[in-house]
């Protein structure tokens, strides 16, 4: 599921097991000034992109289902006539046996909330195991 926003896009990796789903992973990241510019379009396709980025390793060889609440993407993986980004990352796309289903916003509840979350101070990071 993805999922985008003025400053951020958002990701859920999981998996249907007797048609429940199982999380796997949750991933979101803020939109640098110039992604924050981009049309609607551009800001949920780059959260589908960043998507199988950041989740490739699970999704290579496999059917993969994305869900968004942009029914546009499921046409923009066919333009022909696209921007050069778009064309871009679609080609980047095309490695995948992928599929998008259009989701309400409203039951894609995670991946809009990742997607919504906002932190106004710059915390550094302690990855340390100590």
């Amino acid at each position: 599921m993805t999922d985008a926003s003025d400053y951020a896009v958002g990701a859920v990796l999981g998996q249907r097991k007797e048609k429940k789903l199982h999380v796997i992973y949750y991933a979101s990241r803020t939109l640098d000034e110039a992604q924050c510019k981009y049309a609607t379009t551009e800001k949920e396709l780059l959260a589908v992109v960043f998507a199988f980025e950041k989740f490739r390793s699970y999704l290579v060889g496999s059917k993969v289902i994305v869900h968004t609440d942009h029914a546009a993407l499921k046409y923009l993986l066919t333009k022909k006539d696209a921007k050069p980004r778009l064309l871009r990352w679609i080609l980047l796309l095309q490695e995948f046996d992928l599929e998008i289903k259009d989701k309400k916003g409203i039951d894609n509840g995670v991946a809009d909330h990742l997607s919504r979350m906002k932190i106004d101070d710059d915390v550094p990071l302690d990855d340390s195991l100590t």
